[in-house]
């Protein structure tokens, strides 16, 4: 298999600082640049908990496009697949603090977690009222009764989607956190690539796929995963899979979920929206409602070709919030103001 090594990038050492300076430039009245950190660019009014997501680039739109009215207030940006260190995310936690408090939401990886619990600390001495949720999704990663052990996936944007509506809305510091739980022990995601990617500035290829299988369960951050039989066709991917995720959250005929159809990177439109077909079959199937759908590409890594398939329960207050206004450079849903 060939794998793609040409970029369009200028110097490897500064494709993290080039990207953000693009993405800023192109959503200016949505977000702005503040000593390296992504800001919104109207910040939220006082008295407001602020919401901070610490992560390694290279999953873009996640997370500088999640920045937004209705969503996060600071997103800080590390280099590809690495986590920011404490002292930059101290710096956004400062920036996100609106009198309130600040709530760090933190995917399940090592290094965001180590990092994230270092700079809370910090923060907390220095006489700051600062929450930290750890979240996790991917039930590939660690079985059901090891949750706490399982990797973040794409299935987190219900997280942040839900929590920020919250936020906006006045909640305060111990609500906020407790949503952001809720809706991650609500939330299942699982994954599957055909390929594997290649790291931009090491040149190292990630992950186990080789572009004529489907490996299962590989990470946002090429963590291998299990090579399945390649004959399946899409509809036998997405039964298996979603049979997987119903088992895992116990879901039962008459619950109601959101939907969302990830691209990991370089999947057609046309591959995704058959992929959104057969899982929303094999709920159906199951007596489980659809309400609320996402397809496209919402956390990526790099352009791998593959996809992840993520669901989270909903109930009528979930979906009251599920449906708030919220503007980004990645998402917007009805009228948020910028």
């Amino acid at each position: 298999m060939i794998m793609r090594t040409r970029w369009m990038f200028n110097d490897r050492k500064n494709i993290v600082e080039e990207m953000l300076d693009g993405y800023i430039a192109a959503h200016s009245n949505l977000i702005a640049l503040s000593n390296g950190l992504v800001v919104r660019a109207s910040r939220k009014p006082e008295g407001r908990v602020g919401l901070v997501v610490a992560n390694g680039t290279g999953h873009e739109p996640a997370m500088i496009g999640w920045v937004g009215p209705g969503l996060l207030d600071v997103n800080v940006p590390g280099p590809i697949f690495s986590s920011p260190g404490p002292a930059q995310i101290i710096a956004g936690i400062k920036e996100a603090d609106r009198g309130a408090g600040v709530l760090l939401l933190v995917s399940s990886h090592a290094g965001d977690i180590m990092n994230a619990t270092l700079a809370r600390e910090e923060a907390v001495s220095a006489g700051l009222q600062v929450a930290m949720a750890i979240l996790y999704d991917d039930i590939a990663s660690a079985p059901s009764d090891r949750a706490e052990d399982r990797r973040g996936g794409p299935g987190l944007f219900f997280v942040w989607k839900i929590v920020g509506a919250l936020a906006e809305r006045g909640a305060n510091l111990a609500e906020c956190s407790e949503m952001a739980r809720r809706v991650r022990d609500s939330t299942r995601s699982i994954s599957g690539a055909m390929g594997t990617v290649v790291h931009p500035v090491s040149g190292q290829a990630l992950g186990n796929a080789d572009g004529t299988h489907l490996a299962v369960g590989m990470g946002v951050h090429g963590e291998p995963g299990t090579v399945v039989d390649d004959g399946l066709l899409a509809d036998d991917v997405c039964e298996m899979l979603i049979d997987r995720l119903v088992e895992d959250a116990e879901l039962t005929a008459g619950a109601r979920v959101a939907l969302m159809v990830n691209n990991s990177g370089s999947l057609t439109l046309m591959e995704l929206s058959i992929l959104y077909r057969g899982a929303s079959a094999a709920l159906k199937a199951r007596g489980i409602g659809v309400s609320r759908s996402w397809m496209g590409s919402y956390a990526t890594t790099l352009d791998q070709a593959g996809f992840a398939l993520a669901i989270s329960r909903l109930d009528d207050e979930l979906l009251e919030l599920y449906d708030a206004p919220a503007r980004s450079g990645g998402f917007w849903m009805g009228e948020a103001n910028s």
